[in-house]
């Protein structure tokens, strides 16, 4: 089923990922199998662009011009020899949520419980909502 998915972080008034289309398997039924699904996309996603990494990198006018518009211009090169663990990465998005840090809603509808039955329609939007610690330091 074919949904879709922003993720917007408070304080921002831009999404961190503008409205994307992602393909969820049929079996997602629960909230814990949309994070873990979602981020089995992201990691395979990371992996896909570390391997196109390698390759010559060049910008076109138009590419720096695109990126100029966003405040950062660059080759996405990705740094680091890790490659994520998908199942740590999946432990730790699902403790990352029983923690708070983010929050997840389908269909503008706050889902709360990781392993309630859920009835995801294809074309549903699904929003994660990341909350951010405050920096600083107290004196």
């Amino acid at each position: 089923m074919n949904v879709w998915i922003t993720v917007k972080s408070l304080g921002k008034r831009k999404p961190a990922l503008a409205k994307q289309a992602a393909e969820l398997p049929e079996t997602t039924s629960t909230l814990r199998l949309l994070i873990e699904n979602m981020v089995g996309q992201q990691v395979q996603a990371f992996r896909e662009r570390k391997a196109a990494a390698g390759m010559l990198a060049y910008l076109m006018p138009q590419d720096i011009e695109a990126q100029g518009a966003t405040g950062k211009v660059g080759f996405g090169t990705i740094h680091g020899e890790g490659v994520p663990d998908l199942g740590e990465a999946k432990e730790a998005a699902i403790l990352a949520y029983e923690d708070g840090m983010y929050k997840v809603f389908l269909n503008d509808e706050e889902l709360e419980d990781l392993d309630q039955p859920l009835n995801i329609e294809d074309g549903a939007h699904v929003t994660f909502i990341r909350f951010t610690m405050l920096a600083g330091r107290l004196w």
